[in-house]
């Protein structure tokens, strides 16, 4: 956690540099963004020996259904790092479209964007979105999602994903094991096979459930992709596996908190007790899930820090500067090694709400504490 707040610290200092050493007359204003409509950045500058580079950073957002996050969290911190930065910049959501990704892509590059921070929805489409950057001379940062089609972005922003799987495996392992059955009967309920991140989520928490299950003191009843990390696909999906088991299932690797609340839905219509389960995200919902005891535990990627990271590589990236500074390793996507600034991601149960999420003003008692959920908050 130290280790994050000093890389935060750092990266918060290079963006409250004015971008590309211009000196900034007056402060930058946008226009709010719609989930399909791009945000727009205007700033008044005087001309220095250093001036900023014409051109703009387009963030294409995936969709706003799988999570909460991308328009709740990231927008709003892209826009916060972008304007203290002084960049001219649009924000625009594919709501779950790749096609629609594509031509906002499209418009981007015709619009002047010189740098795309990319969350792709398939690496088939962001491969596709790269090669039309690459051709355009603009440079690509693939944010939270790798590309593993093609010759892969300029620069990869996210967390070590298959250290959010193993969090969900070593904070649940305990638990499932101390429950009377035996084996105890265990579903892994994944995101989209479309998402390389859902595949290493899955190897962090396969690879803490394993050998139990080679031991036979754990008994793997499914193992189901979701595809488009699509909730209601997720409710349907896990009420059939609960139908087939008979409702005999003890404990649920789900992959996001969408899809642990999708769960949770099923568990409550078959009149079922709340179980081990997994998630991902420290959503609003997932902290509410976790305080009323039904949800064990979500993994918190502090999306400021993911944000302003990736934010100081594409303002660095705009003023044509060497992103080396900021990158701490590299991650082959299947054709080449990609600069990767890779970031810790923190395991959140009912005991650390308080000195994690709340102590971080990503989320508040007060979005949390609403309805038939105030009665667990403190």
């Amino acid at each position: 956690m130290k280790r994050a707040i000093l890389f935060l610290l750092l990266i918060t200092a290079a963006l409250s540099l004015v971008a590309c050493g211009s000196t900034q007359t007056e402060s930058a204003t946008a226009v709010p963004a719609t989930a399909t409509t791009a945000s727009a950045a205007t700033t008044t500058e005087t001309t220095t020996t250093e001036t900023m580079e014409e051109g703009s950073i387009a963030v294409l957002l995936p969709d706003s259904a799988s999570s909460a996050r991308w328009e709740a969290d990231d927008r709003r911190f892209f826009e916060a790092a972008f304007e203290a930065a002084g960049v001219k910049y649009t924000i625009v959501n594919a709501e779950g479209d790749a096609r629609m990704q594509q031509t906002q892509a499209e418009q981007a590059i015709t619009n002047g964007a010189k740098v795309i921070l990319l969350v792709n929805l398939d690496s088939g489409s962001g491969a596709a979105i790269i090669a039309q950057a690459r051709e355009a001379g603009v440079k690509v940062i693939d944010y939270d999602r790798l590309t593993i089609e093609g010759p892969g972005a300029d620069v990869y922003v996210s967390f070590d994903n298959v250290s959010v799987g193993r969090l969900m495996g070593e904070t649940l392992e305990p638990i499932i094991n101390a429950l009377p059955a035996d084996p105890k009967r265990v579903v892994q309920l994944n995101g989209s096979p479309t998402d390389n991140n859902a595949t290493l989520f899955r190897e962090g928490y396969f690879s803490v459930a394993s050998p139990h299950y080679d031991a036979g003191d754990w008994e793997l009843v499914d193992d189901q992709a979701v595809p488009g990390w699509d909730n209601q696909q997720a409710l349907v999906i896990f009420e059939q596996i609960l139908t087939a088991a008979g409702g005999d299932v003890d404990a649920v690797f789900a992959a996001n908190d969408g899809l642990a609340n999708s769960v949770i839905s099923a568990l409550k219509s078959q009149g079922l007790d709340p179980l081990p389960l997994s998630g991902q995200d420290a959503t609003a919902a997932g902290i509410q899930n976790i305080l009323s005891g039904w949800q064990t535990m979500t993994v918190y990627k502090p999306i400021k820090l993911e944000a302003d990271a990736a934010a100081a590589a594409a303002v660095a990236l705009l003023c044509g500067e060497d992103v080396s500074t900021l990158t701490s390793d590299t991650l082959n996507n299947g054709t080449n090694d990609i600069p990767f600034i890779k970031l810790t991601p923190i395991a959140v149960t009912k005991e650390n709400i308080a000195e994690t999420v709340i102590a971080d003003g990503f989320r508040t008692w007060e979005e949390i504490c609403l309805g038939e959920f105030a009665q667990y908050c403190p």
